[in-house]
């Protein structure tokens, strides 16, 4: 985030019109610079108000599940322009969701396997930190934005491993030790 001049995540507001199916095809051949962010999502369970710490934050996880993000990086000149480009944000993707008790939150793994080449897991705490500071910071920029953070919104936490670049004909998995797990196919 420093590289950026922020102390705190920028967050994307992602919807239905980027959501797309589990082991769709995505056309990626007109973007700048394409790469796949393998992440975790978080589906909440119940409501958070602004100023929310990051324990309780992370005891209102109630699901996890496997999650794909495809991003094309193009202009990165500054804060505003990333902000305004959605964050990179072109297409996401997400599995199912295993319900998870917050205490087991510290024991999830995340595994990619690219073109058949399987990843070992790896623990995405080492990339994102926990996830209870993510979600309390999405609370608090939900009220910024004049919403709120509702039982049932899912959250994207970022890239969980260092993202890679795609080329048409990739394939990629993406697991959790949870059994959750997503796949796309690059167009």
């Amino acid at each position: 985030m420093s590289y950026l001049g922020i102390d705190q995540p920028l967050t994307g507001y992602l919807t239905g019109a980027t959501l797309a199916d589990p082991g769709s095809t995505v056309e990626v051949s007109h973007w700048a610079v394409p790469l796949i962010e393998a992440e975790v999502a978080v589906r909440v369970g119940r409501s958070l108000e602004p100023g929310v710490g990051a324990e309780e934050a992370a005891g209102a996880i109630g699901a996890v599940a496997a999650a794909i993000e495809l991003i094309d990086l193009g202009s990165t000149e500054s804060v505003s322009e990333v902000v305004a480009g959605n964050i990179f944000h072109r297409q996401f993707l997400v599995g199912e969701f295993v319900d998870c008790d917050p205490e087991d939150l510290d024991q999830v793994r995340i595994a990619v396997t690219a073109n058949g080449s399987v990843g070992e897991p790896s623990d995405p705490k080492l990339v994102i930190g926990d996830f209870g500071p993510i979600v309390a910071a999405i609370a608090d920029q939900a009220d910024l934005a004049g919403d709120r953070l509702e039982a049932g919104d899912v959250i994207i936490t970022g890239a969980a491993v260092p993202p890679g670049p795609v080329a048409s004909g990739d394939r990629f998995l993406v697991t959790l030790q949870n059994g959750s797990s997503v796949s796309v196919r690059v167009g």
